[in-house]
């Protein structure tokens, strides 16, 4: 079972974290599905990754193309997972289940701390992931760097 890391923005920009995140897993040779609700906003994110940052590249493509099922990084509004995809990044608000939580090796919600709605959005996804028993993390960049600041850890079955 996986467990869900929310991702307080308050410093860095949604795209800094979505290439650390997605870069780390994919160098762990996890598939990474990258889900939005704006189609408009995955569009700027999908060419900010083609050209940032300069030294390096992050393998990706937006959902609805040829090669979704070879992409290691996809981008999509949707909300199928594709074979093999073993992480989960939401932005924009987009929903995540229990169930995704719980088949998925990793999931990321990633939300903007100056945006009241979203800070509300997260909130709601915490308490239903939590009341669905999925593990969670909440972390801030407030102090100038990443910082776990709780966690809700599964009960022990048994």
């Amino acid at each position: 079972m996986g467990h869900a890391l929310f991702y307080h923005l308050t410093r860095s920009g949604a795209e800094d974290v979505v290439r650390l995140l997605a870069g780390r897993a994919l160098a762990m040779g996890w598939r990474v599905v990258l889900r939005g609700s704006d189609a408009a906003a995955l569009a700027r994110l999908d060419e900010r990754l083609w050209l940032e940052p300069a030294d390096g590249f992050l393998p990706h493509g937006m959902a609805g193309g040829r090669h979704d099922a070879r992409q290691p990084l996809l981008l999509t509004t949707g909300t199928v997972l594709p074979e093999g995809a073993r992480a989960l990044m939401v932005v924009d608000g987009a929903g995540v289940t229990a169930d995704e939580v719980a088949r998925l090796e990793r999931v990321w919600i990633v939300f903007d701390g100056a945006d009241p709605a979203a800070l509300e959005t997260a909130r709601a996804q915490w308490r239903a992931l939590t009341a669905a028993g999925a593990e969670a993390e909440y972390w801030s960049e407030e102090s100038g760097r990443w910082q776990m600041k709780t966690a809700r850890r599964a009960a022990p079955s048994g």
